[in-house]
């Protein structure tokens, strides 16, 4: 039988329990964050938005990258995480909160540089999001998608499932849904955190699923990164 990854509820976590486990999430997918931002060469003054920022890991980290001449826009359907999202974000960049849902995405200005993670497996027509982040980017600017294949991750050699997740597989396809959408591809790649015994990949684990993984070797969902432009 597949192993279980249980997304967390929130009736089962606080505002501070969940922020430690995007906190974690970030950790140990941070990598594949920080190689897409290097790959693009984003820096000071770049204008990005970041849809489903969640918990703001990767609001942030975005602007620090671009400073204080940059600006993000950071979008999320909940009003509370878009607010705390800003508070963090602010102390690096010009920050714009936005409460809008992926499929009906619109910002006052283009961007750089659009940004999803772990957003397409839960919306309803993961194609309609990309399609309306690829037109809030500027010619010639950049959309970055990091989405798993949670099937691909194991525990103890068994597959995991991922039942809370409208397409728990959106990875697998995600360069193909990134060309519909209308824009041209430039890379994509996965990169999948494994471990064996204590550490950040058992912790993370462990805290989606509420089960020490104990010395069982553990290879995460791979996060496909796919890099694309519009012409």
């Amino acid at each position: 039988m597949p192993s279980t990854l249980q997304e967390p509820v929130e009736a089962a976590c606080n505002t501070a329990e969940m922020a430690d486990l995007l906190g974690l999430r970030d950790d140990v997918y941070r990598r594949p964050l920080e190689t897409a931002l290097e790959r693009l060469g984003v820096g000071p003054g770049w204008s990005c938005v970041d849809v489903g920022a969640g918990g703001g890991d990767v609001s942030v980290a975005l602007a620090e990258v671009v400073g204080s001449t940059g600006r993000i826009f950071a979008v999320d359907n909940d009003p509370a995480a878009r607010d705390a999202v800003a508070q963090r974000a602010a102390a690096f960049a010009q920050v714009f909160a936005i409460t809008q849902a992926g499929e009906e995405l619109a910002l006052p200005q283009q961007v750089d540089l659009a940004f999803c993670r772990f957003l397409l497996l839960h919306v309803i027509d993961p194609l309609r999001v990309l399609t309306k982040m690829a037109q809030v980017i500027r010619v010639g600017g950049y959309l970055v998608a990091q989405e798993p294949i949670t099937s691909a991750g194991r525990i103890d050699a068994s597959p995991m499932a991922y039942p809370d997740a409208r397409h728990p597989d959106v990875g697998a396809s995600l360069p193909a849904l990134v060309r519909s959408a209308g824009l041209e591809l430039i890379d994509a790649w996965a990169e999948a955190p494994a471990g064996a015994g204590p550490g950040p990949v058992a912790t993370y684990l462990e805290s989606l699923t509420g089960v020490d993984p104990g010395d069982d070797p553990i290879v995460l969902p791979p996060l496909v990164t796919v890099v694309a432009t519009r012409r």
